[in-house]
């Protein structure tokens, strides 16, 4: 059986990062997660990521960029793809509880679904191209 795809996207403003807190009664609700959702069948990453953004936070998408980390997750049921993503617009939850701006400390800080907790751990760790000192722009 072939995971099940996706897309978490990285939206960063000013050194923050945007996340949500997932609700109660789905599965991780109440922990805080990077915006995004499963990729439909016949779907690009990237054309999930425009379409669960705007369904989600209201969101136009102008770039989806290469993906910065990829996670295998709940034993291999899920493959979860990290692609940076630039926006326009101001989001408006409709799907998470509350939603916030967080810098990369904040974020290590918080209560996150597992995925996106190890995501925040690689990010803080410096990609192995950025390990210079550099994170990712």
């Amino acid at each position: 059986m072939n995971p099940v795809p996706v897309v978490a996207a990285i939206i960063e403003r000013d050194g923050r990062f945007l996340v949500g807190r997932r609700p109660a009664h789905k599965r991780h609700g109440g922990l805080w997660e990077f915006p995004g959702g499963k990729v439909d069948a016949g779907e690009t990453v990237a054309e999930a990521a425009r379409r669960e953004l705007d369904e989600e936070l209201t969101l136009s998408v102008v770039e989806v960029e290469d993906r910065l980390h990829h996670v295998d997750h709940a034993g291999g049921i899920f493959a979860i793809h990290f692609p940076r993503v630039r926006v326009q617009s101001e989001p408006h939850p409709l799907e998470h509880e509350i939603i916030g701006w967080f810098t990369l400390d904040e974020l290590g800080q918080m209560a996150l679904a597992p995925a996106d907790a190890g995501f925040v751990e690689w990010l803080s760790n410096g990609p192995p191209s950025s390990r210079s000192g550099r994170r990712p722009r």
